[in-house]
């Protein structure tokens, strides 16, 4: 039977181990006993395979619109895995507004392997024609990106992909499957940090890779036992237990960012505030079409400049500082100054005014107060600072 997502996200990747257990168990052991030497068992060793691990994958899929699922030790370690699967002299197109490490490790270590790369606007087709090559064999977006949440247009980069040969990959790390599933959309593999919002509580480290084609399933779970980028069976219950209250949190989320973003539009210290939920955003209309909501991040540059963005960040009390997003607590940061201090200077997303917040599940009226008074702090109330 077809259930809804909130249903799946319940449900999906249950298994009946005769003991009537409600949840899956910790399968905290690295490997199992056999009947016999070289029979072909579902599980020899916890490197190449792990119950707790298969029913994650088993619920990621289900809630993804995915054939097969890949989890992993980190979200990187799944930016790694998928990237792997080019070869030397192909050529990578990826957002110009993505999340630090991956800007790094693209930069830093994947051109050592003869990996070429541009960054475009992806949120703009013809940039995205511009920077591919006839050796163009993978193109790699975030929508909403990191930081500035611009929104680029999946079923229309499948298509543009496609047509040259090459896949399309969606971080959707921001959105969630409860928000988006690219998948549906044309993309061809889709990745998550379950660190973020399918962990959802700040208490675990993981990542994953989906899609539909078989064989490139294959190709990284084959990869994944050899490289040993695995999730303990902990970090997988607990990404688990995190996606059955995926729904209700994101509602939350949403509707606390749609208010934060509309006090923060109307404040005299802030200029710029980038939510995909506010009519004046660039990707408005696209994010509409393509996402059920608009997800809970907001960004946006206080007037005062990065001494004002530092006051900030440092009068905050509910809103932590700290890097990461998506939990049930609220946090704020300077991406320039963390998250994307690897960021090549000059980029948007270095500009050490610009703060970043993951709106939390508090009472939306308490997160308000504490921005205001944090905003009073940075000396630029004036509507001319």
């Amino acid at each position: 039977m077809k259930y809804r997502f909130e249903t799946n996200a319940i449900h999906g990747g249950e298994v009946d181990l005769g003991t009537g257990s409600v949840t899956v168990p910790i399968f905290q052991t690295s490997t199992y006993r056999l009947d016999h030497p070289g029979t072909d068992h579902a599980y020899v060793y916890s490197r190449a395979s792990n119950p707790t691990r298969a029913a994650l994958e088993a619920a990621l899929s289900t809630i993804e619109d995915a054939n097969w699922a890949v989890a992993y030790a980190s979200g990187m370690a799944a930016t790694v895995a998928v990237t792997s699967l080019l070869d030397p002299g192909d050529h990578l197109v990826l957002s110009d507004d993505v999340y630090g490490g991956t800007y790094q490790y693209v930069v830093d270590e994947l051109s050592r392997y003869g990996i070429e790369h541009r960054f475009v606007d992806t949120s703009d087709i013809g940039a995205v024609r511009d920077g591919c090559t006839e050796r163009t064999r993978m193109l790699w977006v975030e929508t909403p990106s990191n930081p500035l949440l611009k929104i680029s247009a999946v079923e229309q980069l499948a298509a543009e992909a496609h047509g040259r040969g090459a896949m399309l990959v969606v971080d959707n790390t921001f959105a969630s499957p409860c928000l988006q599933r690219p998948l549906n959309l044309g993309a061809d593999i889709v990745v998550h940090s379950t660190t973020k919002y399918l962990g959802g509580h700040s208490d675990l480290l993981g990542g994953a890779a989906l899609g539909r084609e078989s064989g490139t399933g294959e190709r990284l779970r084959l990869r994944q036992a050899i490289s040993g980028s695995v999730p303990g069976p902990m970090d997988c219950f607990l990404t688990l237990r995190g996606i059955r209250t995926l729904p209700v949190r994101m509602e939350r989320h949403c509707a606390n960012a749609r208010k934060v973003a509309e006090f923060l539009e109307t404040h005299p210290s802030v200029g710029e505030v980038r939510y995909p939920g506010l009519a004046n955003h660039p990707g408005h209309e696209v994010a509409s079409k393509q996402m059920s909501d608009y997800g809970g991040i907001v960004s946006f540059r206080v007037k005062g400049g990065p001494d004002a963005a530092r006051a900030f960040v440092e009068a905050t009390n509910l809103f932590a500082l700290a890097v990461s997003l998506g939990s049930v607590e609220s946090l704020c940061e300077i991406p320039a100054l963390m998250t994307h201090a690897v960021v090549e200077e000059g980029a948007a997303s270095t500009d050490p005014a610009l703060v970043r917040l993951s709106v939390g599940l508090e009472h939306v009226d308490d997160l308000i107060d504490d921005l205001g008074q944090a905003l009073d702090k940075t000396g630029c109330e004036s509507p001319d600072a």
